[in-house]
């Protein structure tokens, strides 16, 4: 047995001792079993990638059936919180966030309260003329000035997205003086400007990482990403800020809730 699976096997033996906690209680064994594990993968006691005890290693550990360490590791599974590999083992997979698309919230807003480390790096902020969609979003003259912002986003140190964000000169010109590094533009908007939020319009698509991404997310030419074009309003429905977002899937999920809304002619 090599160190790393020492150690997991440790740790999971820790979890589950004494057996009898585990049989004087009314949850399921299955769920115990989940829980404890989920508990030391987000704590970070069990590490991305590092191995888990066999099932029969468990099966001892815990002093239960087969059929309820394969639950519990089905659950953890479809949670995305492990991945099984055929021939070599079941191993703890790597973190991947999500934020709802139904609220509109900034990024390090959206994962703190999840455990989450969030971070920027500035690639550039610059003055230039509004044109295109850019002029035609902003609802800004074409050529008149605003401001480019070029960030990368890094979720628990590894960089997840890319993101190029415009606005007109009165908010982005005092936004270019902001530590951009560890805040939220939205928060800054709202919090420190006074501004009121109001709506934000989303397109979502997929996108190719061109050679330029790919160095910035560490990953090859081509790779998918997800592409979110988001153009974001105050309370007063004028355009604020607008923005192409990319997004490495393999790190980053976006979820929405959607209701089916019932025909009033409907039988």
């Amino acid at each position: 047995m090599t160190t790393r699976q020492s150690a997991s096997r440790g740790l999971l033996a820790a979890a589950a001792q004494p057996a009898s906690l585990l049989k004087a209680s009314p949850v399921p064994f299955y769920a115990q079993i989940r829980d404890a594990l989920r508990k030391q993968i987000l704590d970070g006691a069990l590490a991305s990638h590092q191995r888990l005890p066999s099932e029969n290693q468990m099966i001892e550990m815990f002093g239960v059936s087969r059929i309820t360490v394969r639950q519990a590791l089905q659950e953890l599974e479809s949670e995305g919180l492990i991945v099984r590999v055929h021939g070599k083992g079941t191993f703890v997979a790597k973190p991947i966030a999500f934020q709802n698309l139904a609220t509109l919230q900034g990024f390090g807003e959206a994962m703190h309260p999840h455990g989450f480390d969030t971070r920027s790096d500035l690639v550039s902020v610059r003055e230039i003329p509004a044109e295109g969609l850019v002029a035609e979003r902003l609802q800004s003259r074409p050529g008149a000035a605003c401001v480019e912002i070029r960030r990368i986003r890094y979720l628990n140190q590894e960089p997840v997205s890319v993101e190029t964000s415009y606005f007109l000169m009165a908010v982005g010109g005092r936004l270019a003086r902001e530590d951009l590094s560890t805040k939220d533009i939205l928060v800054i908007l709202e919090s420190s400007y006074g501004i009121a939020l109001g709506r934000a319009n989303l397109v979502l698509g997929a996108h190719q990482a061109n050679q330029e991404q790919a160095r910035q997310l560490g990953v090859a030419t081509g790779f998918p990403l997800l592409h979110i074009e988001r153009l974001t309003h105050d309370r007063a429905g004028l355009p604020l800020m607008y923005e192409h977002l990319f997004h490495r899937g393999d790190s980053f999920r976006y979820t929405v809730q959607v209701d089916r809304q019932t025909r009033g002619d409907a039988a």
